[in-house]
């Protein structure tokens, strides 16, 4: 029983895996050849892995600029990191958090199935770090055994579900309509801002249909484009910091350490890109088969980088203005001597690049700007406000970071703390009646799909 717990949470939380395995359900369903399954299983495989390596690529180059900037400008706090709480709650919470993971992917298929929520999330780890969060809180309820893991499980089956189609009528313009979902736990920062974008700007003035001069058309390229910005991010920030501290992290000085920085992040969102391609070309099209035979009009929900390729300009825009965002939030925390939340670069470039192709694509470049700051706004305060749940738990300092999970850990552990367990059984039956409302009220139609 151990061994087929193990292999299920290995499939759930690698995304490469669950794709991969999607695709040839749907290929099998929709009686291709076997050549046919053959590429369109890999496919979806190997584009997921090129994107992580490019992840990793840009994560590698953006932790020493986080390191740069906190040396530079004297800044002391918490840097919310998701990788590095789920580390300490799985050693406390492992077996919990592999059965609520299980359980959660298998509440999502069933509710795609038989409710008007249609959205299969497949971004496996995060429904692994939302597996490790609701088990660290719901065992500080006092809750254990099989009702934590039911409720967990629950809970993570019913957000996987409903926070696709919160705003799905924003990615359908996002995407033009190329029927897949945003399935990343940073959703309500994302939808927030193709709200305020919408409010705000004009789509027809966007990044992503700006016509560049023809003696700036190498600012086209999206490669050197990022490049260019990143170099001088590096610049300016390694000179504040100064030659010796440098020299502790390169001997290549600060001139050539910017150059090959930036130019390595470049290269990285660049294979991302690549990777996206190479996900979408044969995901889609294999999800029909699964669509048509197993889950009547399902969606698959991606990775938030998915959606990078919709708008690149706006992800470095967006990059930009959540970060300018989180320092904002980092001031206002230190006047009110609250905890200060350091922001960090990667949620920043993954969130706040998210919510700048949302803002570009629903209210063009002063949406981008706007929506995405304001997302940096909630990546820095919401941290803060969730701080003091985990500390009771023995996570202090350390946090989640994106919008989604302090949310649900907000709402779930303070309700705890001013009126106990009762308080997340609620949230329970809300979220209940949340999935099965829809179904009397909305006939023939599926929950958050635009008409247009």
């Amino acid at each position: 029983m151990d061994k087929i717990i193990d292999i299920l949470t290995n499939i759930l939380s690698e995304p490469a895996i669950l794709m991969g395995l999607i695709s040839f359900i749907g290929l099998i369903l929709l009686k291709e050849t076997k050549s046919k399954i053959l590429v369109g299983t890999l496919k979806p495989i190997a584009g997921y892995v090129m994107l992580g390596v490019g992840a990793t690529v840009i994560v590698n180059n953006l932790n020493p600029l986080g390191q740069i900037i906190q040396f530079a400008f004297n800044i002391q706090g918490v840097i919310p990191n998701n990788e590095a709480i789920v580390s300490v709650a799985q050693k406390i919470l492992g077996f919990e958090t592999m059965i609520i993971l299980i359980l959660g992917f298998m509440f999502n298929l069933l509710i795609a199935r038989f409710t008007k929520y249609k959205y299969i999330f497949l971004t496996g780890h995060h429904s692994f770090f939302l597996a490790a969060l609701l088990s660290a809180v719901l065992q500080a309820s006092g809750m254990e055994g099989k009702e934590l893991v039911f409720i967990g499980g629950f809970i993570l089956g019913a957000w996987s579900s409903i926070s696709p189609a919160i705003g799905q009528r924003y990615t359908d313009k996002v995407t033009d309509h190329d029927g897949i979902a945003m399935g990343h736990f940073s959703s309500l920062g994302y939808y927030l801002s193709a709200f305020i974008a919408s409010k705000v700007g004009e789509p027809k003035n966007s990044f992503a249909d700006n016509d560049i001069p023809e003696k700036w058309n190498f600012l086209s390229d999206t490669t050197i484009t990022t490049s260019i910005i990143m170099i001088l991010i590096y610049l300016i920030c390694c000179t504040f910091a100064g030659t010796e501290y440098i020299s502790t992290l390169t001997d290549k000085g600060i001139v050539l350490y910017s150059l090959m920085s930036g130019i390595g992040f470049a290269v990285g969102v660049t294979v991302v890109y690549n990777g996206i391609r190479l996900i979408l070309s044969e995901l889609i099209p294999a999800f029909q088969g699964i669509s048509d035979k197993l889950i009547p009009n399902s969606m698959p929900a991606v990775d938030c980088a998915v959606f990078f390729t919709y708008s690149p300009t706006a992800v470095i825009v967006g990059f930009i203005s959540s970060f300018i965002g989180g320092l904002v939030a980092l001031i206002v925390l230190g006047g009110v001597g609250a905890a200060l939340i350091i922001p960090g670069m990667v949620p920043h470039f993954f969130c706040g690049g998210t919510a700048g192709v949302y803002g570009d694509k629903l209210g063009g470049k002063k949406g981008c700007i706007s929506g995405s700051f304001v997302n940096g706004l909630l990546l820095g305060f919401l941290p803060a406000l969730l701080l003091p749940v985990l500390g009771t738990l023995g996570f202090a300092n350390t946090t989640f970071g994106d919008v989604d999970f302090t949310v649900i850990g907000i709402f779930l552990g303070y309700s705890n703390t001013l009126i106990g367990q009762i308080g997340i059984y609620a949230i329970t039956a809300l979220l209940a009646i949340a999935l099965i409302i829809p179904s009397f009220l909305y006939k023939g139609k599926i929950i958050g799909v635009s008409d247009s």
